[in-house]
């Protein structure tokens, strides 16, 4: 994805995200992911919600994007972050948990399916993913951006055969009920 390769976009992302409070998400799995668990974060971005999570579990962040990284190590020194496609998730190290913000909503079913199936391999026993989705239908390009858009029914259809849904739901980012939360435990 062009969009996140280059530093203008970047940057503008970086201030576009400056103002989304992901707390109350973050809550939601603290419900089911105990304190100082180990964590992924997948598409760690500017590193926002990282901050936030870093606070309740050992976290690892990510991104596929150098110029991410690079804007993640320079602010956050004394952390580990991992260059990993959201698909591949190519990493020898095993979590508690996983967690995205809406960023799987980058991939197609098919790499989403690749990825789900990923992510169950690098859980350890019992393990917990917390993922958000923007809710509707289709996908469309935004500002070089490719969005799979992504229903309750979808979502359920996508992970059920590796995961067990403890929670499902919607939430607002802007918009009432524009977003979904799906928390799975690793079957």
């Amino acid at each position: 994805m062009k969009y996140y390769t280059e530093k203008e976009s970047v940057a503008e992302y970086i201030k576009m995200a400056k103002d989304v409070d992901s707390g109350k998400l973050i809550m939601k799995l603290n419900d089911f992911l105990p304190k100082n668990s180990t964590l992924l974060e997948i598409g760690s971005g500017p590193g926002t919600d990282f901050r936030l999570l870093k606070k309740v579990y050992k976290v690892i962040g990510s991104d596929y994007s150098s110029e991410f990284l690079n804007h993640l190590v320079s602010n956050n020194e004394n952390d580990e972050f991992l260059n990993l496609d959201a698909v591949t998730l190519t990493t020898n190290k095993n979590f508690d948990g996983i967690y995205s913000n809406k960023v799987l909503q980058h991939l197609t079913d098919e790499e989403l399916k690749k990825s789900i199936f990923r992510q169950a391999e690098i859980l350890n026993l019992n393990g917990i993913i917390c993922h958000s989705f923007w809710k509707g239908e289709g996908e469309e390009e935004f500002k070089g951006m490719f969005v799979n858009y992504q229903s309750a029914e979808s979502l359920r259809i996508l992970f059920e055969k590796n995961f067990e849904i403890l929670l499902l739901e919607e939430y607002m980012e802007f918009d009432e009920g524009d977003s979904l939360v799906l928390i799975g435990k690793k079957k």
